[in-house]
């Protein structure tokens, strides 16, 4: 597939600078990219390579527009390559029709032009919206509920009465509705507290690979809104994610903490339970949150401070071996005068 960049420059709204009949027929990073790619610039750290990139043409900023090259320039070219990485964009792998390879399960209901595989398993009063898709080795237990134009990759898990909203995507090995960690410790051993809830994940989610969300122990565990959470990320039972919040990898958030909406959780996160994060937080990788945290911070560390209270407390770090010894010489000093002091007064 080409695309040329005249047509490419109005898709965009942005301002051509060169050949609008130019053809270019992928996207490439810019120091990989031939002249049949187009590339783009968003941060300065690669702003150099501008200048050596064999690619076709080159999507930047207005700070960049100087640049030899056939261009597009546009206020925000991160999002410009989103969107145009969207038209290059291969198909999602699918499926056409329900494999008689599939169990389908009692009183199954079922939309319009749904696709179910090979191996998957409906189980009883399972409800799938129009258009959903479900790949091998999809296990749907008993009344769960998918809503329109959701897409399950293989072999995802969704637990009994669990509800999954319209346009979602989860991805491989991801298990939604699985027990809260749930037990009082008693003479005779742990004993597993029932976990009655279940989990609603909202339109337009997005579940990386190998996500688990507990069910809520009493009511939801909930998933907001355009939720995205990358692969490998722990979401204990009753949390509630707000809409449009991202979370990295290995990120896990302990029972009944509610996040804000708009917040980001960066990879190795740690929140205990029973805490709130206020909207818009930004929290910053292997950061651990043991405390609820007002709207609008930004945070980092162990335990999580401001950002720039934690980069002060860096900075001095490397300073404590010199300060130990410092402090330990003072204090020798001091017991010395005070020792010559207590000789004196005894004369």
């Amino acid at each position: 597939m080409g695309k040329t960049l005249g047509e490419l420059a109005a898709f965009l709204g942005g301002e051509l600078r060169g050949p609008a009949d130019l053809v270019v027929r992928g996207l490439a990073p810019v120091d990989q990219a031939t002249p049949e790619d187009l590339t783009f610039i968003a941060h300065p750290r690669f702003a150099r390579l501008g200048e050596t990139t064999r690619a076709g043409a080159v999507i930047v900023s207005p700070q960049w527009a100087a640049l030899d090259k056939p261009l597009i320039v546009v206020e925000h070219p991160y999002l410009a390559y989103a969107r145009v990485a969207a038209l290059f964009a291969r198909a999602r792998p699918g499926w056409t029709g329900i494999s008689d390879q599939a169990h389908l399960g009692a009183e199954v209901k079922l939309g319009r032009d749904v696709a179910i595989a090979p191996l998957v398993f409906l189980g009883e009063g399972v409800c799938l919206g129009d258009r959903v898709t479900l790949m091998p080795g999809c296990y749907i237990g008993p009344e769960a509920i998918i809503g329109d134009d959701t897409y399950l990759a293989p072999n995802v898990t969704i637990h009994e009465r669990c509800r999954v909203g319209a346009r979602v995507v989860i991805h491989s090995g991801a298990v939604i509705g699985t027990d809260g960690f749930g037990f009082i410790p008693t003479p005779e051993g742990q004993l597993k507290i029932p976990q009655l809830g279940t989990v609603v994940i909202e339109d337009e989610a997005e579940i990386g690979a190998n996500v688990t969300i507990d069910r809520g122990a009493l009511g939801e565990t909930r998933v907001g809104r355009g939720v995205k959470i990358d692969n490998l990320v722990q979401v204990a039972h009753n949390v509630e994610l707000g809409e449009h919040t991202v979370i990295a990898a290995q990120a896990g958030i302990a029972g009944s903490t509610k996040i804000g909406k708009w917040v980001g959780l960066g990879g190795q996160v740690g929140l205990v339970g029973h805490i709130k994060v206020g909207d818009r937080t930004q929290i910053g990788a292997q950061a651990g949150v043991t405390n609820s945290v007002p709207p609008d911070q930004v945070l980092l560390g162990t335990p999580a401070w401001p950002l720039k209270e934690t980069h002060r407390i860096w900075a001095s770090w490397h300073t404590l071996p010199e300060l130990y010894r410092r402090v330990r010489k003072m204090e020798q000093q001091l017991a010395d005068l005070t020792a010559t002091l207590e000789r004196k007064s005894e004369t």
